[in-house]
């Protein structure tokens, strides 16, 4: 695939407890990102087994996946501010170069 006419950014995706979800949209909005996506009751199977995608009993029982893209250069100051947050909680960070066709969003 040609990416002559894309701009290479950072996809920085998030999944954590209800409770902390606040604190990561946070993170991305001091950090320079111009938005995100959240999804909420995501469910799957990882280090602490399944978790299902459904609510409990309130908004904080479930885990909320935030998805943001930002520049490059943007992206070492969200990951710094995300990594004190991981190593308190429960959570999983996953970063993937993209390519994205309106740079200006995201600016």
């Amino acid at each position: 695939m040609n990416r002559d006419h894309l701009a290479r950014m950072t996809k920085i995706e998030v999944v954590v407890t209800g409770s902390d979800a606040a604190a990561v949209r946070d993170l991305c909005a001091s950090a320079g990102a111009t938005g995100f996506t959240s999804l909420s009751g995501v469910s799957g199977l990882g280090h602490h087994g399944y978790h299902q995608g459904r609510l409990l009993f309130n908004q904080q029982a479930t885990l909320e996946l935030i998805i943001t893209v930002v520049p490059d250069d943007l992206a070492e100051t969200l990951l710094a501010g995300l990594r004190p947050l991981l190593d308190s909680s429960s959570g999983v960070l996953f970063v993937t170069d993209t390519w994205v066709s309106r740079p200006e969003y995201f600016t």
